[in-house]
């Protein structure tokens, strides 16, 4: 079965956006992953298509309702549906790379994009909401964050890449950053490509680049090596 993501949007028309390009969308196309966006208005009951209310309490904004989004939860994932059901959200766990690949090995998601002043706190508890974070800032919504978290994991879906071994030494997969890369031509602008690269000794490739990886994972990254 392939990777099944659902998007809960106010904006279904931002999809597939970069999503629908590249290797991800030619992906999409060939069936090794499926995209279904949901109108969160759709499960409105009032003739405005209201979706959100005041905060209880007092304070800046609005806050989208319980009821709207669990009626929206539950019809794009019912009960028995394997996939996580995830917010995005800036007070998240952070998306790592091993998160990203536990998502790639099942069987898809369920996404909500938030919108104005967040989600009312009981239907994240209630529908058992997976709230995750792409970064320590605040956007005005859910959606981009969304595909930001789908493209890192869409691209580790066994034939997106191709070749198996296409993101293997990426940075993060083993615990540090990816170590420089060169092409031609050999000299540019006054430099050279390190002539290690050169060499056609594959140990000794393997070695520089695993101490360039270590080397600016200490200087960009040092909690990494924590």
């Amino acid at each position: 079965m392939s990777f099944s993501a659902d998007i809960i949007t106010l904006f279904p028309d931002l999809f597939p956006g970069p999503l629908g390009a590249s290797v991800l969308g030619r992906g999409l196309g060939e069936g090794l992953w499926s995209l279904r966006t949901t109108q969160l208005r759709d499960f409105a009951t009032d003739r405005h298509r209201t979706v959100d209310d005041t905060p209880a309490g007092g304070g800046a904004g609005m806050v989208l309702k319980p009821d709207i989004v669990a009626r929206a939860i539950d019809a794009v994932a019912p009960s028995g549906d394997p996939r996580p059901r995830i917010l995005m959200s800036p007070r998240g766990a952070p998306l790592t790379q091993k998160r990203a690949r536990e998502l790639a090995l099942g069987p898809g998601a369920v996404i909500l994009c938030g919108r104005f002043e967040g989600i009312d706190q009981r239907v994240i508890e209630h529908r058992q909401l997976e709230e995750i974070s792409i970064g320590d800032y605040v956007l005005a919504g859910g959606e981009v964050a969304a595909m930001v978290l789908l493209e890192a994991v869409v691209r580790l879906i066994p034939g997106v890449l191709g070749g198996a071994d296409s993101h293997a030494e990426e940075s993060f997969e083993n615990g540090l950053l990816e170590y420089p890369q060169y092409t031609r031509p050999q000299s540019w602008e006054g430099s050279e490509i390190p002539s290690v690269l050169l060499s056609g000794d594959h140990k000794r490739i393997r070695e520089w680049r695993h101490a360039q990886s270590l080397e600016l994972t200490r200087a960009r990254r040092p909690d990494l090596l924590d």
